[in-house]
């Protein structure tokens, strides 16, 4: 897939999504998927290596969550790899801070760079695990994508959450049982489906509240 084949895949992905970014928007995507796939060829960032599925499963999937932020809010992407879904999302919405934590200094590094080369001022890498990382102030969202078992995140993050703190999972759909394995005496759970342009599997968006 051509460098022209990526613009209009993107562009018919966010009109798909009913997202309305702007022109410099736009080619900040595409600078970061382009350099997505560079360094994917040498460091393994990401198991896709076929550009029309990291156009879809990485950046429009990214993308696909966007109604469900306010547009200034405080997020964190835990686990945020390859900068999924935070980069996409801080890209999109510009008025919004992001934290985008990982542990793998190669991850940390790519990320860094993604930021300095696509201009993103409102994201910051930490080189970290979730465990031993405490925030300045609390998070309006905290995100993951492919992080694992609901469970596993909530408990993960359970030190940064605060009431006002949503938790978002991006998932392919909940595990038998997943649901009922959360105290869901202390947490709200509300799942929603996805429709990723390029993406014919399930795809849910899980959005967990602490309750007061």
């Amino acid at each position: 897939m051509n460098i022209g084949s990526l613009d209009t895949g993107l562009k018919s992905g966010i009109a798909e999504l009913g997202l309305i970014l702007d022109d410099k928007q736009v080619e900040r995507l595409l600078e970061y998927l382009e350099l997505l796939i560079k360094w994917n060829r040498h460091y393994n960032l990401t198991a896709n290596t076929d550009p029309a599925k990291m156009l879809s499963y990485h950046l429009l999937d990214s993308l696909s969550i966007c109604q469900y932020f306010d547009a200034s809010s405080n997020a964190l992407d835990v686990g945020s790899g390859a900068g999924l879904p935070g980069i996409p999302l801080a890209i999109a919405m510009p008025n919004s801070s992001w934290i985008l934590l990982d542990s793998n200094g190669k991850k940390t590094r790519f990320m860094l760079q993604a930021l300095a080369h696509c201009q993103i001022e409102n994201a910051r890498v930490v080189k970290c695990r979730v465990a031993d990382y405490h925030a300045p102030e609390p998070f309006d969202v905290i995100v993951s994508r492919a992080y694992g078992s609901l469970v596993k995140f909530c408990q993960s993050v359970a030190h940064l959450v605060e009431n006002r703190t949503r938790l978002m999972a991006m998932k392919s759909g909940l595990e038998d049982g997943e649901a009922n394995a959360l105290d869901l005496k202390s947490y709200t759970l509300h799942e929603t489906r996805l429709k990723v342009p390029g993406i014919v599997g399930e795809r849910s968006l899980v959005i967990v509240s602490k309750n007061s």
